[in-house]
């Protein structure tokens, strides 16, 4: 129930005020990197030199203005340049519907378009995150598009929907690089898994075909389940740990993602930053409930 209750939340911004007091602050710094494009290459930095990479995130999504969706891009062009000035280990990670999805498909694809060809230019990576399943037909139709003709482009594939198990095939089949992730919208039965069990049991089975069959796969998790099924299942077919990596978001699981690396697994995390952070921040007090008591004690104590 009160994931349910902190995924509707999400969905409303004017609340947002209520994290922004100085004691709820350090939580949400604990997840977002920060709001400007300099706090974001400084977390990077200080990942790269514990020997975890980084994928880079912009903040935002449901853009409805084609101006703001041109400025998001022209963001994403100045990040990968800035990327490859410090040389940074870091790709970047884009939701559609920031660059215009909603607006207009081709204003969103040419957007997408001007920010992938950059990316070719930088010898850089970009993935295209995936958004509720009310997006997930149309991500993977413009991700295609985009392939076709820039193979730096990379999609994510959520677990806990029905369809993912074919989705994962296709994919696997253009040789794509597939981000394999939970899922963290608050979806239908009659799309997705109600049940962690058999989004679990859905992710292991996608996981290992994806590792089988798939173009350097990341496998984004903390689920220490999934994590040992992943490292057991790779040592049982003989494939090596070049050949796939782990992703976490910043701030999760610090201590896991360094074991990894002395473990001599890659890991990569997802650093978001920007002044649209409440959608994000919100979901990952989803995935976690127990941290909005940290929140809330801090709201009441200010009271």
């Amino acid at each position: 129930m009160m994931r349910q209750t902190l995924l509707y939340l999400a969905e409303r911004p004017s609340l947002k005020q209520l994290f922004g007091s100085p004691l709820a602050r350090p939580l949400v710094r604990r997840f977002v990197a920060g709001e400007t494009r300099a706090d974001a290459l400084a977390a990077v930095e200080r990942l790269n030199s514990a020997g975890i990479a980084a994928t880079l995130d912009f903040l935002g999504e449901s853009v409805r203005d084609a101006e703001a969706a041109r400025a998001a891009a022209e963001e994403y062009v100045a990040l990968l340049q800035a990327i490859d000035a410090h040389r940074l280990n870091s790709n970047i990670s884009l939701k559609l519907t920031q660059l215009g999805l909603d607006i207009d498909r081709e204003l969103c694809r040419a957007n997408l378009l001007r920010v992938v060809r950059q990316a070719a230019e930088l010898d850089c990576f970009v993935r295209i995150d995936m958004e509720s399943s009310a997006y997930t037909q149309v991500t993977l139709d413009l991700f295609e598009e985009i392939y076709a003709s820039h193979r730096n482009v990379g999609v994510v594939i959520q677990a806990y929907l029905y369809r993912s198990a074919a989705d994962v095939r296709r994919l696997n089949q253009l040789g794509a690089r597939v981000r394999l992730c939970k899922g963290a919208y608050n979806e239908p039965a009659s799309v997705a898994f109600p049940k962690k069990a058999d989004t679990d049991r859905n992710y292991i089975a996608l996981m290992q075909e994806l590792l089988r069959e798939g173009n350097y796969p990341a496998i984004a998790t903390h689920d220490e389940h999934m994590i040992e099924a992943t490292r057991a299942f790779a040592e049982r077919s003989g494939i090596g740990a070049e050949r796939f990596e782990f992703q976490m978001l910043y701030g999760v699981r610090r201590d896991l993602q360094e074991r990894l690396v002395r473990d001599g697994y890659r890991v990569r995390a997802y650093v978001p930053y920007g002044d649209q952070w409440y959608p994000y921040f919100m979901r990952r007090l989803a995935e976690r409930p127990a941290n909005l008591l940290f929140v809330l004690g801090g709201v009441l104590r200010e009271r």
